[in-house]
């Protein structure tokens, strides 16, 4: 099954392309791996919290909390 994209992959890709960076590139500039960086992009749903914030972190960003709306029930 395909990974969906997500808001973290869409910025990832984004902000590397914007920078001219490679894959490769990124994954060495945030001391990630490359298979990380791959995953990312791709929208894994399971990635280290951690790993994602110190590639976020190259652009200016950060993870943090959201409040979600209350669903419909």
């Amino acid at each position: 099954m395909k990974a969906m994209p997500n808001p973290f992959s869409a910025l990832v890709k984004q902000e590397r392309k914007r920078t001219g960076m490679t894959q490769e590139e990124l994954a060495l500039t945030a001391g990630v791996g490359l298979r990380f960086v791959r995953d990312l992009e791709q929208g894994k749903s399971s990635l280290r919290l951690d790993k994602v914030d110190q590639v976020l972190r190259l652009f200016g960003y950060r993870t943090g909390p959201i409040r979600m709306e209350k669903p419909d029930a």
